[in-house]
């Protein structure tokens, strides 16, 4: 089972959006509470100018005996990200708005594509505009500070997958995330630190060869 890096991204950037959910109205269906939250939600996410956050990523099959975890990192601002995962042997992705950069450190080669607008090109603030498209949402649990929204794909949405996302309404904050693949996996995320409005330099999301001695460059543009 490997790590989808376009997967990756979507899910920590959905993980974002909810860690400063608003707290819900009771008198709302399961339904509606959660698709205001998320809609609230990602208002104030438009509203910053940058994003960092570390965080810890673990996968697990029990059919495959697959349990593994990562640590990983995201830097955003506006349409440009660097999503940093799996350590030394692990891939990184970095994208300028217009060019992404898929870096696969153990293999020293990367990867170059044009960011298109077609429905497999992803930016932060295409993910932003479109989640609901994609999912249905509703309130499914809550034991005392904490809730649970589950996320089902909409009929038709085949790359989709089911999320849970255990929420603290006190704090406003994402404790867990878990994604359910079709073939049993489980992808697990949890936020170590999240900080907005710092200054990121713009340099941050060009990939530099000259910086990786004797890189492999497949340019798919």
């Amino acid at each position: 089972m490997k790590i989808n890096i376009l997967k990756s991204l979507t899910f920590v950037l959905l993980l974002t959006i909810t860690s400063f959910a608003p707290t819900y109205v009771k008198a709302q269906s399961a339904e509606k509470k959660a698709t205001s939250l998320l809609d609230e939600v990602t208002a104030k996410m438009k509203a910053y100018k940058t994003m960092k956050l570390e965080f810890t990523y673990s996968m697990s099959n029990k059919s495959q005996k697959i349990n593994e975890s990562f640590k990983g990192s995201l830097l955003a601002k506006g349409d440009k990200y660097k999503l940093d995962i799996g350590g030394h042997s692990g891939r990184q992705i970095i994208c300028d708005g217009k060019t992404a950069w898929t870096y696969q450190k153990d293999a020293n080669e990367v990867q170059i594509n044009e960011v298109t607008g077609d429905d497999e090109s992803f930016t932060p603030t295409k993910f932003m505009t479109s989640y609901n498209n994609n999912y249905k949402s509703k309130l499914v649990s809550e034991k005392g500070s904490l809730l649970v929204i589950e996320m089902s794909p909409i009929k038709g949405r085949k790359n989709s997958q089911r999320v849970n996302l255990t929420l603290d309404k006190d704090s406003k904050q994402v404790k867990s995330m878990q994604v359910f693949d079709k073939n049993g996996g489980v992808f697990t995320y949890n936020i170590e630190s999240f900080t907005t409005n710092q200054p990121i330099s713009d340099a941050e999301f060009v990939f530099k060869v000259s910086n990786y001695p004797k890189v492999e460059v497949i340019d798919m543009r």
